[in-house]
């Protein structure tokens, strides 16, 4: 059954999947050496959050399984940019938190894709893109609430 929105639907998923592509595409040729966009996000996250996550908080925040956020977070510990270390009130965890490496690490990241973002937005107008947030928001917020539900 097709409606009157489809294919506003599907120009609007289009842009934004074809945006995404090319922003991380040109993001990760901007980060440094041998830093991939997932490691670059997990740094920010942690160094954002503040304190210790675990691997399956990380996880949900990034909507992947355990098994990719210990892919990634085996690569950040074995580049020195996070410390793991036992939850010494839960055995069964473990608790992850950025080092000062890895701080260094994601500021010589955002070094270097800040001028990208800054220009995209200053191209667009800093107004404009304002205005987008809100949608775009909405548009997470309402994936968000679906893979909640799914998950439960």
């Amino acid at each position: 059954m097709s409606g009157p929105n489809d294919s506003l639907a599907v120009a609007l998923f289009s842009e934004i999947f074809m945006a995404d592509q090319l922003a991380r595409s040109r993001l990760s040729k901007a980060l440094p050496s041998g830093m991939e966009l997932s490691h670059f996000s997990v740094l920010n996250h942690l160094a954002r959050a503040g304190g210790d996550r675990t691997p399956a908080q990380l996880a949900r925040a990034f909507h992947v399984t355990r098994g990719a956020m210990t892919n990634t977070l085996g690569k950040l510990e074995w580049a020195g940019y996070i410390h793991i270390r036992p939850d010494w009130d839960d055995a069964r965890q473990k608790l992850v938190t950025i080092s000062p490496a890895g701080q260094a690490a994601r500021q010589a990241a955002l070094a270097a894709i800040t001028p990208i973002l800054n220009d995209v937005v200053a191209r667009i107008g800093p107004d404009r893109v304002r205005a987008a947030l809100p949608v775009l928001r909405e548009f997470r917020a309402q994936f968000e609430s679906e893979s909640s539900t799914d998950a439960g």
